[in-house]
């Protein structure tokens, strides 16, 4: 497949684009900065330096099977990184005739911003990302695309072990993690043989 990853440079997209080129996908790196990855086979990196540029994603798009998403905003105060990125990425993936779209949100928006104390916690500390996770989700599911949203709970830096557990009922506690490689591994996963069109499973450990 030829995959476009947008947010490719961050702490989960690197390891998105690792794994897909592993798996001996074509990878569209999306970057804010040229050279932010070396040359290699199988990758292309595209400059996208402001998520509000429809016309640099669409002229990116074109032949790609996949769009995965691992944008994320700043860990404090407001953003809207992840709601503008989308705005703009289901606009170009219509133009480009790209249909499919995995995107990494988080537990604890919309139906799951309940008054367990995972949510409750999270909210406390980051609620300006979670509003944009928000927003950003009703862009997905009124879009029309086939689309996939990830749930993971709290993301840790942990080397890949090799497995984790996916589901839309996954009970989710305080301690619930999943590694970014593994939920890489689920995205790439989901991209390649959909399991969840059209849902928000939870990945976790």
């Amino acid at each position: 497949m030829t995959v476009a990853v947008l947010g490719a440079s961050g702490a989960t997209g690197r390891h998105v684009v690792s794994t897909a080129l592993q798996r001996g996908h074509h990878v569209v790196a999306l970057t804010r900065r040229a050279g932010t990855f070396a040359p290699e086979e199988g990758l292309d990196e595209v400059t996208w330096p402001e998520v509000t540029d429809v016309p640099a994603l669409t002229r990116a798009l074109p032949g790609t099977n996949v769009v995965i998403s691992a944008l994320g905003g700043a860990d404090k105060g407001p953003t809207t990184v992840c709601t503008e990125g989308i705005r703009s990425a289901v606009t170009a993936m219509k133009a480009a005739g790209v249909t499919r779209l995995v995107a990494v949100s988080a537990h604890g928006v919309l139906e799951t911003h309940d008054r367990s104390l995972y949510s409750l916690a999270v909210w406390a500390n980051v609620a300006e990302r979670m509003h944009d996770k928000e927003t950003m989700e009703r862009l997905i599911t009124a879009s029309g695309l086939q689309w996939t949203i990830a749930r993971p709970p709290k993301l840790s830096d942990h080397q890949r072990i090799g497995k984790y557990r996916a589901g839309t009922d996954l009970p989710i506690r305080m301690w619930t993690s999943v590694g970014r490689a593994d939920l890489a591994a689920f995205l790439v996963d989901e991209a390649e043989t959909p399991q969840y069109t059209h849902a928000c499973p939870r990945v976790v450990r």
